[in-house]
């Protein structure tokens, strides 16, 4: 699929020359000269025997380059997501067995690559790469819900297979400018913000993630945000819930600017925040997907918006439920699990549970205890934890994140004297050693928890859904009422 892709490209260098392809911040690349500069990196990659080559750059038009030239070289890319830790980049680029990397100056040698003569590449030598699936193309790492993610293996005919169903929405939208408000590193930007235009014949903006208001992983300046809306005037965007919530209460609003088509997923999205954009008149649908799955399964649509759901299953899909409701979807599905050669199932078990109304999936909850937060970041709570009671001053704790732009924590301390300001230090000793999307900023101290309170079993496990169910008020006490925990703050509130 990816040659029908280039020969698709090569069409619209023809019937299109002089439209604009890619747009950032520094220049403009008409469809006429996009084939060009794809081949002319497709060259290098082959000048230098990259095999599987780690792209690490910021968002721009040569990050996209990069990547389709991999795709139609038939190199291995694994995209190195920013918000990554040095540890986890360290364990991705072994455990794919990176070759080369392509990077700024400074994270190769910090990985163990050394400079090649071409000044955009970074190269080492592998002995013995690990086996991936046979055609994988992309390998994409979730955000880890532990300090190790699963490297997800996909072929290159499943993200487009994505991006032409996404394409045939946005074009009874019109859309012919998307601005890219999300790490193109993320799956669901590089297919919904790259591939799709891009199949569409529109425009790819794709602006530095610093000009844009994001300041590492879990941080955005929103007033910056605005500022590229009054720039670019996009057509369409791709938002993650606290993006959302974040934009909402600023000014002008993406649809003063003409923007017609507003994807919210990568975390559940509260239906009064929905509530909001649409009363807004903002044109927010929202959706459904996984990295398993080649990012996006169902989507809402114009004409086909129903609140509550996350609307159809896109063309190429095949989405099912099982006896329990669990959510099984089939069509553009990974390879596998890299280093893992379990056999697949036809249609993969999402760990969601649903139900279906009128064709349109709704979505009640979770079987796996992983958290997403607001900014669409997978995290293992029990990772945390584990960094967090490996501070001698917690013996107990538990994290909550689900839909949150902060993480929040209930800390037992080891010992009565064990007083806040030991607490505060704990916290921000385990925040150290964690990446910032996975950190605790909000945290209260509390009784222990205990299997005669029914809060954990009596080998001391955790029970999420009694302690959530115990502790809703806290958990749903807005941000502003809670403590905020840093090296300089060391107050907190009493939970117990």
């Amino acid at each position: 699929m990816s040659e029908h892709f280039y020969q698709h490209l090569t069409e619209l260098a023809q019937s299109r020359p002089q439209h604009i392809a890619l747009e950032d911040a520094q220049q403009q690349l008409s469809y006429v000269t996009l084939i060009g500069e794809i081949d002319a990196r497709i060259a290098r990659l082959h000048a230098f025997g990259a095999a599987r080559v780690g792209l690490a750059l910021d968002n721009g038009i040569d990050w996209a380059l990069w990547d389709l030239a991999l795709l139609f070289a038939g190199v291995v890319n694994v995209p190195l997501p920013g918000f990554f830790s040095p540890a986890q980049l360290a364990h991705v680029a072994e455990q794919a067995g990176l070759d080369t990397l392509i990077g700024p100056p400074g994270l190769g040698e910090s990985l163990g690559f050394a400079p090649a003569s071409d000044t955009a590449l970074y190269q080492r030598r592998v002995d013995a790469a690990p086996t991936v699936p046979e055609g994988t193309a992309k390998i994409t790492f979730t955000s880890g819900t532990s300090g190790a993610p699963k490297g997800v293996c996909l072929d290159a005919g499943a993200p487009l297979r994505v991006a032409e169903s996404l394409a045939e929405i946005a074009a009874g939208c019109g859309v012919q400018r998307h601005l890219a408000m999300l790490p193109l590193a993320t799956l669901l930007e590089n297919i919904g913000g790259l591939y799709a235009p891009l199949w569409l014949g529109a425009t790819s903006i794709l602006p530095g993630l610093a000009s844009l208001g994001w300041q590492g992983a879990s941080g955005f300046n929103v007033t910056l945000a605005h500022r590229q809306f009054d720039r670019y005037r996009p057509h369409s965007l791709i938002l993650v819930p606290q993006l959302l919530e974040a934009l909402l209460g600023g000014s002008p609003h993406p649809a003063a600017n003409g923007t017609r088509f507003i994807a919210v997923g990568g975390a559940r999205v509260s239906p009064s925040l929905l509530e909001d954009a649409r009363s807004a008149g903002w044109p927010v649908y929202e959706g459904y997907g996984l990295s398993e799955c080649a990012s996006v399964i169902t989507l809402n649509r114009p004409g086909d918006n129903i609140p509550g759901s996350v609307g159809r299953p896109l063309p190429h899909t095949d989405v099912r439920l099982a006896d329990d409701g669990e959510v099984l979807a089939g069509g553009s599905t990974m390879l596998g699990y890299l280093g893992d050669d379990t056999p697949l199932p036809p249609f993969w078990p999402t760990g969601d549970l649903g139900r279906w109304e009128d064709g349109r999936l709704v979505l009640v909850g979770r079987r796996k205890q992983l958290f997403i937060t607001a900014y669409g970041r997978n995290v293992d709570p029990a990772w945390v934890e584990a960094e967090l009671t490996a501070e001698p001053a917690i013996a107990q704790a538990w994290v909550h994140g689900e839909a949150l732009p902060a993480n929040r924590a209930l800390l037992v301390p080891s010992h009565p004297t064990i007083d806040d300001i030991q607490l505060a230090d704990a916290v921000a000793a385990a925040n150290a050693r964690l990446p910032d999307y996975a950190r605790v900023t909000h945290w209260r101290r509390t009784a222990p928890f205990t299997a005669s309170e029914g809060l954990a079993t009596a080998n001391g496990r955790l029970r999420r859904g009694a302690l959530a169910a115990h502790y809703r008020d806290w958990l749903e006490a807005p941000l502003d009422a809670m403590t905020l925990t840093t090296p300089a703050n060391h107050s907190a509130e009493n939970a117990s």
